[in-house]
This record gives C-alpha cells, sequence and structure tokens, in this order.
C-alpha cells in the first residue's frame, strides 16, 4: 500500500484581509482529494502557535507545508524551512492574504482566491533563490534607508482596512524626515565596491516593494543566484531628489543617483547603525551587514504555465 503523503497547513488569520480561513474546507478537500493528510494549525501571534515552534514539530513529517498569510507570514515559513536540518525539505504552497503580496506577484502566483487555492494544490514545484542578511532569511528584499520601514512601521488595522494606500498614507506622513535621511557607507560585492551617502539601499528579488515597483531587470531570473543590488545616493539639492523618483517612477537607472547591479555577496560598513526591513518586517539594527543569495533555496508551488 502506498504511504499517504502529509499536508502542513498553516493559516495566519491576522495578516491583511483577514481571510485567511475563509477557503481552508477547499483546501483540505482539495489536498485530501490528492491523496494527502492534512495537518492543519492556526498561527496566532504571541502564543506557541508560531510557523517556527509549528514547523520544529511537524515539518520533517510532512511532504509539503502550506502557508496562508502575508509576505511577512511567508517569510517566516520559508526561514523555518531553510533552517531544517534534512536533505528532504517538504515543498512550499503558498495563497497570499496580505496588503501587498509582492512576492507572490513576482512568482506569478494569482491574486484571485480561487485560482490562488487550485494553484496551491496542482500547481508545479519551481526552486527559487532565498537572501540572507546576517542570521535573517528573506524571499524578495532586505533595504535601508528612506521608507524602507514604511512596511513593518505600518498599523495592520490600518493595512486590513486601506490596504496599499495605508503605505501611502504613513510614507506621505514621513516624507520630511525620510528626505533629510542619509547614510555613509562602504559596500564591498562580487568584484567591486563604492563607498558613499545613500538615502535607500536595496538588495531584492522581486520587481516591488511595498507594492511599488523598482528597477528590476529584463528577463529577471528568481534561481539564477544573483538578485538586484539597488543603490540611491543622496541628492544635494530637491530638484535632483524629483529626478531621482521620476526615474523610479518610470523603472529607469538613467539618473547618476541610482546604481544597480547583479550580485551574489555584497557587505555593508557605516560608521552608525542601520535599520533593515526584510521582506516588510523589522530586520535589525547593525554598523556591519553581509547579505549572500542562497540560490534555488527553497521549492515552492505555482501556476503550470508559469
Amino acid at each position: 500500500m502506498t504511504k499517504e503523503k502529509k499536508v502542513l497547513i498553516l493559516i495566519n488569520n491576522t495578516a491583511g484581509t483577514g481571510r485567511a480561513q475563509d477557503d481552508t474546507f477547499e483546501i483540505i478537500s482539495g489536498f485530501a482529494m490528492k491523496g494527502y493528510e492534512p495537518v492543519v494549525y492556526p498561527i496566532i501571534p504571541g502564543t506557541e502557535l508560531t510557523s517556527e515552534n509549528i514547523i520544529e514539530k511537524h515539518g520533517e513529517d510532512v511532504d509539503t507545508i502550506m502557508c496562508i498569510g502575508g509576505d511577512g507570514t511567508l517569510n517566516h515559513v520559508m526561514s523555518s524551512i531553510v533552517q531544517m536540518k534534512t536533505d528532504r525539505k517538504p515543498l512550499l504552497a503558498y495563497i497570499p492574504s496580505g496588503s501587498t503580496n509582492d512576492f507572490a506577484k513576482c512568482l506569478g502566483i494569482p491574486e484571485t482566491r480561487e485560482a490562488a487555492v487550485d494553484t496551491a494544490i496542482n500547481g508545479r514545484p519551481f526552486s527559487y533563490d532565498v537572501g540572507r542578511l546576517n542570521d535573517r532569511y528573506f524571499n524578495y528584499v532586505a533595504a535601508f534607508g528612506a521608507f524602507s520601514e514604511i512596511s513593518y512601521d505600518t498599523d495592520q488595522t490600518l493595512k486590513n482596512v486601506l490596504g496599499y494606500a495605508a503605505y501611502v498614507v504613513n510614507a506621505v506622513s514621513k516624507l520630511p524626515q525620510n528626505i533629510n535621511y542619509s547614510c555613509r557607507m562602504k559596500i564591498e560585492y562580487d568584484g567591486g565596491e563604492e563607498e558613499g551617502e545613500y538615502v535607500f539601499g536595496a538588495v531584492c528579488n522581486s520587481v516591488s516593494v511595498g507594492g511599488v515597483k523598482l528597477l528590476g531587470r529584463a528577463g529577471m531570473k528568481l534561481n539564477d543566484g544573483k538578485m538586484e543590488l539597488l543603490l540611491i545616493h543622496a541628492p544635494k539639492k530637491l530638484s535632483e531628489l524629483s529626478a531621482i523618483l521620476a526615474s523610479l517612477a518610470t523603472g529607469t537607472a538613467d539618473n547618476p543617483y541610482i546604481s544597480s547591479r547583479l550580485v551574489s555577496r555584497v557587505t555593508f560598513r557605516s560608521e552608525s547603525e542601520v535599520t533593515w526591513t526584510v521582506d516588510g518586517e523589522y530586520g535589525g539594527e547593525s554598523r556591519e551587514s553581509f547579505i549572500e543569495v542562497l540560490e534555488k533555496a527553497v521549492t515552492i508551488i505555482r501556476q503550470k504555465k508559469q
């Protein structure tokens, strides 16, 4: 008799729209019909029911881990899978239920609930690169500087009600202090280095952060062992800041204050503590930070037609 496969279903109903539980029966039924034994847990922040604790207990016994929540929830689940001490790590399935769902859009995971559920159950495996910032892992972005804290610093209730508009409201309210932000850094990357004053920096595996499109790259791949290093130098005049914003809005790097390149390893050094955000969550503070790309570290289920 064939051994029955198992799927661990983790539901974070506090993320985004708060509708994560709406499709629970359909998800359980779909996996059961495919020959899986479903194991279902809620993720409840502030309790022992965290994705880390649940995956530590059940992760090695399942074939697939289903994550229902936002980008932050996905980050915690992915990080737990990467750190599992086994050669046979479970597949990752994802139904986005957050406010922006940047990485899901980049992967091509459908935004509509019905299509996302079908993809999670019937899609195909795709191995993608994961980033590591010091001791933190990230799916699609690690960033510092102006506006990088907007995502994790935006009130969850506001995000639930306004969605992406909540990020805009928060960004506008902090515009004065962000315009004046700059940080002097020495940055070393594959075969090169530079030093200067920066208003923003990011290592990303996505074309948007917080719902805002970044420069991206033609034919962008998520599994080539490289991510994009995007740096914005501090402008000297308000008119130069306007030009920078215009370049970002049009998705072009034709601006002397903007640099973009592909990297596999980066070291950031500064004289003062720098605050980082990781996949839209607080990522800690440090004077020296190291980022490396872990090629094809996680395998996720996405649409067959991708």
